[in-house]
């Protein structure tokens, strides 16, 4: 696998940094989860009402595949040195707590470089390890709304977040990212790398294109608002998202001389002549009227006669159904304990196979004995540090 040979240890939790730990794992590299005693804090959480397949959060299922796990009271006064010995074999330590925990614990970034100085030490936070804004807390929900995201989505009057942990996972990929850029240049150099990543940063890199046009446009706020129709703030008319008889349509750039023309609408043609992005809110409107009289089926095939992008807009039963998705190998199932669970793939596949899953540490510390004997503890050391609740077990943690 293209990442096999990696060893990282994974101090991660939420979603920014079990994503990207994800990320890694199933290119191959062999994750190892430190995990309290009763489990990370997305084994004890999930949307939906607590959303769960055969009792384990639907939020631990979605950034967890392929990754091992132990369990270690870090607060135990032996930790310390165990989880040193673990770093003495491991290429990567990553972590998405807030900036400082670790240095508490004896593992912040000068603790483990002093005694590993080859170290990949890869941070994701909220807004950074400094700065003012250091103690607020990270999330994504704040995050969009710090950042500008929300205020560019929906009409631009009202703020609207995007519908999903959108800063979450790019964070997530621009830290797996940056981490196999450091494992790059440790295999050509053997030097190690101070990463450090954010989601406030994750949130503006999301936003490169918007921002970038913003500024170079010198509109202000003032070319925000629109009609509701419309997708963003920067795009000419008509791409957005319309109303049909039994449906909704998304419309791509097109030129409304074009859509006129491949609905033979009059009304649509008087608008050709007008500025499609200074006039944007008339033709978005005027498109919404006409396109309302059609059935999908019908302007599908008029719009695929005249050469303009569109797409239907659909559900998530709607994707579980979609041939492409199915062709990609988009989403994958496995069973957890008594039930099955539909997970996402990993999203890029290599010489033309989608990365499977391995494996899935259902409670926490399934893999402590393994890991510890594979570090080189022997079997009365890894008895005595259980014995001792220094490490633990699912048996043990129970």
């Amino acid at each position: 696998m293209i990442l096999e040979g990696m060893r990282v240890l994974n101090f991660c939790h939420y979603l920014q940094g079990p994503a990207a730990m994800q990320y890694l794992a199933d290119m191959g590299a062999e994750v190892i989860k430190i995990e309290p005693p009763k489990g990370a804090f997305e084994r004890h959480w999930a949307g939906a009402g607590t959303a769960r397949v055969g009792g384990v959060s639907a939020l631990y299922l979605a950034g967890n595949r392929n990754v091992l796990s132990i369990a270690v009271d870090l607060k135990h006064p032996e930790a310390t040195d165990v989880v040193h010995r673990l770093i003495g074999r491991t290429h990567v330590l990553a972590e998405n707590y807030r900036p400082g925990t670790l240095d508490r614990l004896g593992l912040g970034y000068e603790q483990v470089k002093a005694r590993k100085p080859d170290i990949i030490y890869a941070s994701a936070s909220g807004f950074g390890s400094t700065g003012p804004l250091v103690r607020r807390p990270g999330q994504d929900l704040l995050v969009q709304a710090m950042s500008g995201l929300a205020r560019a989505t929906g009409d631009g009057r009202v703020p609207v977040p995007v519908g999903l942990a959108a800063v979450d996972q790019h964070g997530a990929a621009l830290m797996a990212l940056s981490i196999t850029g450091a494992y790059a240049k440790w295999q050509a150099t053997g030097l190690g790398t101070r990463v450090e990543s954010s989601l406030f940063s994750a949130a503006i890199d999301l936003q490169n294109e918007s921002i970038v046009t913003y500024h170079a446009a010198g509109l202000g706020s003032r070319s925000m608002p629109r009609d509701p129709h419309l997708a963003t703030w920067y795009h000419e008319a008509p791409y957005g998202v319309y109303a049909v008889k039994d449906a909704f349509v998304a419309l791509s750039m097109t030129k409304v001389e074009a859509l006129a023309d491949a609905l033979n609408s009059d009304r649509l043609k008087a608008l050709v002549d007008l500025d499609p992005f200074v006039e944007r809110d008339i033709i978005a409107s005027e498109t919404a009227d006409v396109l309302r009289e059609w059935s999908f089926d019908a302007l599908s095939e008029a719009l695929d006669s005249g050469g303009i992008w569109f797409a239907r807009v659909e559900d998530y039963e709607d994707l579980a159904a979609n041939p492409q998705a199915a062709h990609n190998g988009a989403f994958q199932t496995m069973p957890v304990n008594d039930a099955q669970a539909t997970l996402v793939s990993h999203p890029v596949s290599y010489n033309g196979e989608v990365p499977g899953i391995r494996t899935m540490a259902l409670s926490a510390g399934a893999d402590t004995r393994s890991v510890l004997e594979n570090a080189g503890f022997d079997g009365s050391e890894v008895a005595d540090l259980i014995r001792n609740n220094v490490v633990f077990t699912p048996d043990d943690a129970a």
